[in-house]
């Protein structure tokens, strides 16, 4: 891999936020909304409710930010894909001596600057209005969060190579994909409230020990170090085997010249 053509990447996406605001109320809007609704959601069941709502608060609120860093991760690589396609790009970035590991550690490197950003912003203002501190899950913030970037990633491998496949078409994927897995993985609640059956899908998923983990660090105090490494150990599984489907469905596309297709549409 070449650091020079991956920078240049990276700085063309980055570049494309400081040329247009509603971009950039693509990464704050929603997120903002969010926190926004489930925030005072939970203000409303504290007034109301019984003694266990304030730690249901923490739950949903905690639950809400691990959620959207996952789904930036996810986002920085479909929508980088898609940028260039929408803007008929996408020929000049593979005609170019671009490998396609390049391509993807700049949609990578673009995921943890989002992440990042969003983690600052949504964790000020979940302080300043329900007063909430994230950071009360101590050094399992980390692990935490890097597990839902490489799940994001494995994602966002995989939503790109079905829109190579498919086409403009399969591009609804682009948002849907994430929400796909989302009541699966435990977000809002525990995994016990699923049906039985749905048990060993949600397992199988890295964001569920994730999120059942942070509930178990909020809840003790406790660092369920053993879901840690069952969700990395999942995620370099997903993201080994999305890496193979990738290369596989880019080499079918290019060979049927789809690429060229997508990228005149």
């Amino acid at each position: 891999m070449n650091l020079r053509r991956i920078t240049a990447l990276l700085l063309r996406y980055l570049l494309l936020y400081r040329q247009s605001w509603t971009r950039i109320m693509e990464i704050f809007f929603w997120p903002v909304m969010d926190l926004l609704v489930w925030g005072f959601l939970t203000s409303y069941l504290l007034q109301v409710g019984s003694s266990q709502v304030p730690a249901l608060i923490t739950f949903l609120i905690g639950s809400m930010i691990f959620w959207d860093l996952l789904y930036r991760a996810q986002q920085s690589v479909t929508i980088s894909f898609l940028e260039d396609v929408w803007a008929r790009n996408l020929l000049n970035i593979f005609v170019a001596p671009v490998t396609i590991g390049e391509f993807l550690t700049a949609t990578f490197a673009l995921g943890i600057i989002k992440v990042l950003v969003n983690g600052l912003v949504l964790a000020l203002l979940a302080w300043a209005l329900y007063a909430f501190n994230i950071f009360q899950l101590g050094f399992t913030l980390i692990p935490f969060v890097l597990s839902l970037m490489l799940m994001g990633w494995a994602m966002g491998m995989v939503t790109v190579a079905l829109i190579m496949r498919w086409g403009h078409a399969a591009e609804a994927l682009a948002w849907g994909i994430p929400f796909l897995v989302q009541p699966l993985s435990a977000v809002f609640y525990p995994v016990s409230v699923l049906p039985v059956w749905l048990h060993p899908i949600a397992w199988a998923l890295p964001s569920t020990y994730v999120f059942e983990g942070m509930r178990q660090v909020l809840a003790t105090g406790q660092a369920p170090w053993r879901m840690f490494w069952w969700s990395l150990g999942l995620n370099l599984v997903y993201l080994i085997a999305s890496g193979v489907f990738f290369r596989h469905i880019f080499g079918i596309v290019r060979q049927k010249g789809l690429l060229a297709k997508l990228g005149m549409e």
